[in-house]
C-alpha cells in the first residue's frame, strides 16, 4: 500500500533539492527537473525516488558525511599534544 504525500512532504523534498543544488551535486536543470516531479509526486515513494540517489541529510537538513582527512588530522595533532603534555608534566614532577 502506497501512502500519499502531504504539501509538507513535497516541499521538505524540493528543500532537500535547493541544499543538494547549493553544494553542487545538481545542475540548476537538474533541480528543476526534480523539483517538477517532487511537486506532482503523489506518493512517498515517488518522493524518496526523487532524491534516492543524492547522500541521506541528518535532521538538521545538512548531509551526514563521513569525517574528512582534515578532522583526522586534527584529531591526531591534538593527541599527540595531550601525550606531550603529560609527558611534560610527568618530568616536571619527578
Amino acid at each position: 500500500m502506497e501512502i500519499r504525500a502531504s504539501d509538507d512532504d513535497r516541499q521538505r523534498t524540493v528543500a532537500a533539492l535547493e541544499r543538494h543544488a547549493g553544494a553542487g551535486r545538481l545542475t540548476l536543470d537538474e533541480f528543476a527537473e526534480r523539483a517538477k516531479v517532487a511537486h506532482n509526486a503523489r506518493t512517498l515513494d515517488e518522493l524518496a525516488a526523487i532524491v534516492g540517489d543524492l547522500p541521506a541529510e541528518s535532521a538538521g537538513g545538512t548531509v551526514a558525511a563521513e569525517p574528512s582527512r582534515d578532522l583526522l588530522i586534527l584529531f591526531a595533532v591534538a593527541a599527540a599534544t595531550l601525550i606531550l603534555l603529560g609527558v611534560f608534566i610527568a618530568m616536571i614532577r619527578a
